[in-house]
């Protein structure tokens, strides 16, 4: 827990079938998803399929009534996304699976797209990250991820460990919302997670130091209690998870106040000199990305655990999909 006297927590032919040779970009393109979009790059090949192979090739994979309305559809635009794929007459989950397989079949993905779950077409490498993340997020924060998922919240912890995303894709009470979340909290903030990896890794003096953490346990940290000083002002919060003792502020935190504890931790430990400027740009940008136009709930706690420190938290929680952030900063004389 938050310690004081320094950091607290912590086989076609060509014109059918073969696509073709992936570009630069995309070869060089980041590990993991990190846009809220529903197919990863990884996976673009099935959009691919969907616009170029012929009517004899997809009829192959597909009821000609369907492939008659895919290729009416893609003759006024192609497809960008699996919505939009999703949005042709007859096209369903069971019709994406299938040319998920044809995309497959004619090597326009590959065994880096694990392929179509619960509506989102995610990489090999979001498939690491969500088990990842599935298999040690803390209770708090995985039912403010799946807010409008608590019982599938509960059956992926007693279920858990995982071994694949199909596992937590099939877990009674995900679907297609809740599983997208937990993609998004799995994936999207990683610029951020560098960022934070930077300034904890930033040596202490034991004199003062900062911590910065993107998943954590807030309701433990925000109801703990200690020594001296404890001071909890909480926002946002329903009753029965309001800490002991916890002064109420009737306003939810903006974007602006987030960033403002971001920037105050990093300066606090000399971050703006000692963390690449490659590494700042980034995390911030990735942060505002994140936050703007957002709302959060959470808790300002300054504590003492003797006479000779201090430590000051910031917890703030995005009301509706659960992204979260904590900062921490102490001095000990």
């Amino acid at each position: 827990m938050l310690a004081a006297c320094g950091p607290g927590t912590q086989a076609e032919t060509p014109s059918e079938s073969a696509p073709s040779t992936p570009a630069v970009e995309q070869q060089q393109a980041p590990i993991l998803t990190q846009t809220n979009v529903d197919v990863a790059l990884e996976c673009s090949g099935i959009l691919e399929f969907a616009n170029t192979a012929t009517y004899a090739v997809l009829d192959r994979y597909l009821p000609s009534n369907v492939v008659t309305n895919i290729v009416n559809r893609r003759a006024t635009a192609p497809f960008t996304s699996l919505a939009d794929l999703s949005s042709v007459s007859l096209v369903g989950p069971t019709r994406l699976k299938q040319i998920e397989g044809g995309a497959r079949t004619l090597d326009y993905i590959d065994a880096d797209c694990v392929g179509i779950l619960d509506g989102i077409a995610i990489s090999r490498d979001d498939q690491t990250a969500i088990v990842a993340l599935v298999n040690s997020i803390d209770d708090s924060e995985l039912h403010d991820v799946l807010p409008d998922a608590w019982n599938g919240a509960v059956n992926l912890l007693n279920t858990r460990p995982f071994t694949t995303a199909q596992q937590i894709a099939d877990t009674a009470g995900i679907g297609e919302v809740s599983f997208r979340n937990i993609r998004n909290s799995a994936t999207l903030s990683r610029p951020l997670e560098a960022l934070f990896a930077a300034v904890n890794a930033i040596p202490s003096n034991g004199s003062y130091g900062a911590t910065t953490l993107r998943h954590f346990d807030w309701w433990n940290i925000a109801s703990a209690g200690h020594a001296y000083r404890d001071d909890k002002t909480c926002f946002g919060l329903e009753p029965s998870s309001v800490p002991s003792g916890a002064a109420i502020r009737p306003n939810l935190a903006d974007a602006a106040e987030v960033r403002a504890a971001v920037q105050n931790a990093v300066a606090y430990v000399n971050g703006n000199t000692l963390i690449p400027a490659s590494v700042r740009t980034a995390g911030y940008a990735n942060l505002d990305s994140l936050i703007a136009g957002r709302s959060f709930k959470g808790c300002i706690i300054t504590y003492e655990n003797d006479p000779w420190s201090r430590n000051t938290v910031h917890i703030y929680v995005d009301t509706v999909n659960g992204f979260s952030v904590m900062t921490e900063t102490w001095w000990a004389e």
